[in-house]
């Protein structure tokens, strides 16, 4: 017999592993990232206060996307949240990959948003 792995729970493993030693303060928050089949979203966490400064995500309404689930899309958000993020007063976060490879959509999020000015 097989045996059946569920992707979800595995990357929910990974996640709370990681969240273990991951820890977004008001001086460096997290970004943490979620990516969904169609969609991918970022938000900037204080964990302190347990609040959400900034979100931004390809359901957003200035996105004019031709498709909202490819590298192109996430490179996108990586932009918006850096540039709210910076609006804020917002420069150093901690990356929160959220049990992801870090590869594809969510590395051109990072390097995106990176070169948009946002430390980490």
């Amino acid at each position: 017999m097989f045996k059946k792995v569920n992707k979800n729970e595995n990357r929910n493993a990974r996640h709370e592993r990681v969240r273990k030693k991951i820890f977004g303060t008001a001086e460096r928050p997290r970004l943490n990232v979620y990516r969904s089949g169609n969609h991918i979203y970022a938000q900037i966490i204080d964990d302190v206060a347990g609040h959400t400064l900034v979100s931004a995500s390809t359901l957003d309404k200035s996105a004019n996307l031709t498709s909202t689930k490819n590298k192109e899309a996430s490179k996108f958000v990586g932009e918006l949240v850096a540039k709210r993020a910076k609006e804020k007063g917002i420069e150093e976060v901690v990356f929160d990959r959220g049990g992801y490879i870090f590869h594809g959509r969510i590395k051109e999020l990072a390097d995106s948003a990176r070169e948009a000015g946002l430390k980490f």
